[in-house]
């Protein structure tokens, strides 16, 4: 079937995140950066095809620490590819050398380090001239469990370390997603995350970053039940209500989007490796998948009149924790590209 291209707005970007997130030595073996971009290179769906990445900034794909020269090689890569970079993700975790946003005060300092790092890498691809558009993105770096001991205490302490954030971002003209996701303290259920925004208060430079996959578990109150919206044992066949539920959520967390990611998702919360459990990313043809991609992708690229709110420039595809054999299999990224070509002309604009 022929999918014409209605619209060149938004961008249609790829992740590369998900051939590192819960990959390693507790699960399956990490994908090298050169297969994600060869895998989103080569796929094609009627002439058309992605127009960019988005990049994690980390080994074993880049190193936070990397040098004019090894961030030259990198844009020698991409480029040679027809992509661009869109937005990047600040390694803010323990592991990668953060430290949880509502820790310590030397915890709290290695996290506003690690998005400086990033921050910096960030103006670098601007002014080698593969990155235009797309923001940085962060998170609490710390479990739900632990904010769950005090929090009041550590809601506004992480709203703290955020506004610290803030002001390193707006020196190097960058912004801010926070993405809001179940296995972050303070940002686990759409409530918080909208007190955690209201909080910051600094619109301009820190926004939302919002997953389809992992919004849609906001509605079922994983780690919060107090906020869920679906009754228990809800009944999927209830499309209605699903969208009535979904339409809370993003009516609450929209006006804060700023970066968006189109994905899938059973209902169910996964996790792999050593990554906490999360939202189930699912391919788009899976008999399991919950959600009407295109219509629930409106709820949040249109506002409430149904214009769209051109909040960004770029939409990405996010298939975190895929199994490796559904990773290398180029059908995978030629159905996601033909879903985001189809999400881009229900909703896009030129």
């Amino acid at each position: 079937m022929s999918i014409p291209s209605q619209h060149k707005h938004p961008a249609i970007h790829n992740a590369m995140w998900p051939g590192l997130v819960g990959k390693g030595p507790d699960s399956e073996p990490f994908i090298d950066l050169e297969t994600m971009l060869d895998l989103t290179a080569q796929a094609e769906v009627d002439g058309i095809r992605f127009d960019g990445v988005d990049l994690f900034l980390s080994l074993p794909h880049i190193s936070i620490d990397s040098t004019d020269d090894e961030l030259k090689q990198l844009v020698d890569s991409i480029a040679k590819r027809n992509l661009v970079v869109g937005s990047v993700v600040a390694p803010v975790w323990p592991p990668t050398g953060g430290g949880s946003a509502m820790g310590s005060e030397q915890e709290r300092k290695a996290f506003l380090t690690q998005v400086k790092k990033a921050c910096g890498i960030a103006r670098k691809l601007r002014e080698f001239g593969i990155r235009r558009y797309g923001v940085i993105r962060i998170d609490s770096a710390a479990s739900p469990a632990e904010w769950d001991k005090d929090p009041a205490g550590n809601t506004k302490l992480i709203a703290q370390t955020f506004r610290e954030a803030s002001i390193i971002a707006e020196g190097y003209g960058e912004r801010l997603a926070a993405e809001g996701e179940i296995c972050w303290g303070g940002m686990h259920s759409w409530k918080r995350m909208v007190e955690l925004l209201e909080m910051v208060n600094r619109p301009k430079t820190l926004g939302f970053q919002a997953d389809m996959a992992h919004s849609l578990l906001y509605t079922l109150g994983y780690n919060a039940e107090e906020d869920r919206l679906l009754p228990t044992n809800f009944d999927w066949s209830e499309q209605d209500v699903l969208m009535e539920a979904l339409g809370k959520v993003t009516h609450a967390l929209r006006p804060w989007t700023i970066d968006f990611h189109v994905a899938q998702n059973d209902g169910t919360v996964s996790g792999s490796g050593s990554h906490d459990l999360t939202g189930r990313h699912c391919v788009v043809g899976d008999p399991k998948g919950r959600m009407d991609i295109i219509a629930v992708a409106g709820l949040w690229m249109r506002d409430e009149t149904g214009t769209p709110t051109r909040a960004y420039e770029h939409v990405c595809w996010d298939g975190c924790m895929f199994p490796n054999a559904t990773m290398m299999a180029p059908k995978t990224w030629k159905d996601i590209l033909g879903t985001l070509i189809a999400v881009r002309n229900a909703h896009g604009w030129n």
